[in-house]
């Protein structure tokens, strides 16, 4: 079983690489924003980033840094099938997934304005947000030095491989297909 960690910045494509690898490679998918929404839905909280930024860092303050990533490598060993899980946002969560198994971190990132685009084209519950507030967002979940706070740029720096997304999503999935190519994955 191959688990890929995907971590980036917001709006950077992350999902775009998700869907792609479950689609097309028959990957498993495993998502810490649903597993978060999840819990704010049955807590009748506020469905936004806070509210997401806030439980996170609530649940690895009460149960370790890398709690919910736990618990999502929990679900895909129990499937034993290749799994993708989405959202890595802290140094704990990352130390954690690589003393499991076969582990690579996908990291991706593209330009400001452009995931801004994006963002606001998926029209997510918790997008709707003007160009500072995306950023200030951003920053707020880029640097730390407690692994169970998200540290976007540390998690990006210790990627084994870096995703550029400034171009078609045909771009990015041939990216993609390099490396999975690169990790004797084979390539459909």
């Amino acid at each position: 079983m191959i688990v890929i960690g995907i971590t980036g910045t917001i709006g950077a494509g992350k999902g775009t690489i998700v869907e792609y690898l479950v689609e097309k490679k028959g990957f498993l998918h495993f998502s810490v924003r649903e597993f978060l929404l999840k819990k704010i839905r049955e807590m009748k909280l506020t469905l936004d980033r806070d509210s997401m930024f806030h439980l996170a860092n609530r649940l690895r303050a009460e149960h370790g840094p890398s709690y919910v990533i736990d618990q999502l490598y929990g679900k895909a060993c129990a499937v034993n099938k290749n799994s993708i899980i989405e959202s890595i946002r802290t140094t704990g969560e990352i130390a954690s997934l690589r003393g499991k198994g076969r582990f690579y971190l996908f990291a991706v990132d593209a330009d400001p304005r452009l995931r801004y685009e994006r963002i606001q084209l998926r029209k997510s519950e918790t997008d709707a947000v003007s160009f500072d507030l995306f950023l200030e967002n951003e920053e707020r979940e880029s640097v730390s030095a407690d692994p169970g706070v998200p540290n976007l740029r540390a998690c990006i720096g210790a990627a084994d491989f870096l995703f550029v997304n400034n171009g078609s999503k045909t771009e990015l999935y041939q990216q993609v297909d390099d490396i999975l190519s690169a990790l004797d994955f084979p390539v459909q």
